[in-house]
């Protein structure tokens, strides 16, 4: 008997994203698994109900979320479901979304008396070999990519450099503060924009990534490599020294876009309200980390405001604006994990595999902490 999988519709205003593309249905069904979708789930990502049932492996519509997940052995989605809709699921069942626990008052003791196995996709380790399931990844690049096209948008300039008939229009200046996925992305695409582009990060083994893809890098002599891939926090004197050097280039530059995000924890403060109000007139700050409070002093999250000369966006959900593609990447994020927990058309959790257990937050009625570094799973061993 195959497994059934239960792809929930999104239900906060700015979500458009969905877990599963009807592209995927095939791929699925080679797994055993037979997928069921709640009617609509897709129609914000411009993916119609009939698209969902048509092919060789149709999926299921079914309206109500909570018959949706009553029966289903894995639910997947994007955003952490309602209580109630969690509180419908089988003991035993598995969820998989971006779940951060300690931002969902209630969804640890849900997922616990419930006996709920969770993954959490802002878990997936930054390992290689988990690559192709980190969604925080694949939704960051698009984030990167979508910030220049923002910035152009509100930006009383162009972009490239014009030579006209009464004379040159220079480039505009560009830079990126935070040279992860999305910094890379968002350099890569004001470069193909046509503007100069500078790349800043308090990781200096990121000075070749950003030559790359043809900037230049800010060197402020501050090396803050931390754990897990992301910047440690900078001491009091660190952050004077990078402000100084850092104050110049912002306030030359026509568009910053600022990328700093660690999951789950406090936007970390990359530009100050006097670096923003001594830049030049009309130019345009894109804060990408609006969803974590913003890396810039003045931010208001979800909002474009005015500071000074400088207009500050601070959009929330980026990727979800780019809801087809960020649908498929997710997607194809889920697949990978889905290929590692089920086997042969049944659930197999190797609790050994650093990736499985990595990205597990709940199991059997236990529920790690968030910030904690291990996880007390029952052995699979037989004594």
């Amino acid at each position: 008997m195959a497994l059934k999988i239960a792809v929930l519709k999104e239900t906060k205003d700015d979500e458009r994203r969905v877990a599963i593309v009807p592209s995927l249905l095939p791929k699925l069904a080679k797994l055993g698994i037979e997928v069921q979708v709640q009617s609509g789930a897709g129609l914000r990502a411009r993916l119609p109900d009939d698209a969902y049932l048509q092919g060789p492996s149709p999926a299921t519509l079914i309206d109500d979320p909570k018959a949706l997940v009553a029966d289903a052995d894995i639910v997947l989605a994007i955003q952490a479901p309602g209580l109630d809709t969690v509180a419908a699921m089988k003991p035993g069942a598995v969820l998989v979304s971006f779940l951060y626990l300690n931002k969902v008052p209630g969804l640890p003791e849900r997922l616990r008396d419930g006996k709920i196995t969770a993954f959490a996709m802002e878990a997936v380790p930054r390992i290689s070999r988990a690559q192709s399931l980190d969604a925080l990844s694949s939704q960051a690049a698009l984030s990167g990519y979508y910030a220049p096209l923002l910035g152009a948008l509100h930006l009383p300039r162009i972009m490239p450099m014009m030579t006209t008939a009464v004379g040159s229009l220079r480039a505009a200046k560009v830079l990126v503060m935070g040279l992860g996925v999305a910094g890379l992305q968002a350099l890569a695409t004001a470069r193909r924009l046509g503007a100069v582009t500078e790349g800043y990060d308090v990781r200096p083994e990121t000075r070749e990534q950003a030559q790359s893809v043809g900037a230049k890098f800010v060197d402020t002599g501050i090396d803050a490599t931390g754990e897990g891939g992301y910047a440690r926090e900078l001491t009091v004197e660190e952050q004077a020294k990078a402000a100084e050097v850092l104050t110049q280039h912002i306030q030359q530059a026509d568009v910053v876009i600022t990328t700093a995000n660690v999951p789950g924890r406090q936007a970390p403060r990359l530009v100050s309200r006097a670096q923003i109000e001594g830049m030049k007139p009309g130019a345009v700050i894109v804060d990408l980390a609006a969803d974590s409070g913003g890396n810039c002093e003045g931010t208001v999250p979800g909002q474009t405001v005015e500071i000074g000369p400088t207009v500050v966006l601070a959009p929330f959900n980026v990727p979800s604006l780019l809801a087809q593609h960020a649908s498929e990447l997710y997607a194809k994020n889920l697949l990978n994990l889905l290929a590692l927990i089920v086997q042969d058309g049944a659930l197999a959790l190797d609790l050994e595999d650093e990736v499985v257990l990595g990205t597990l937050v709940a199991y059997d009625g236990t529920v790690r902490d968030p910030d904690a570094r291990s996880f007390p799973v029952p052995s699979t061993k037989e004594n």
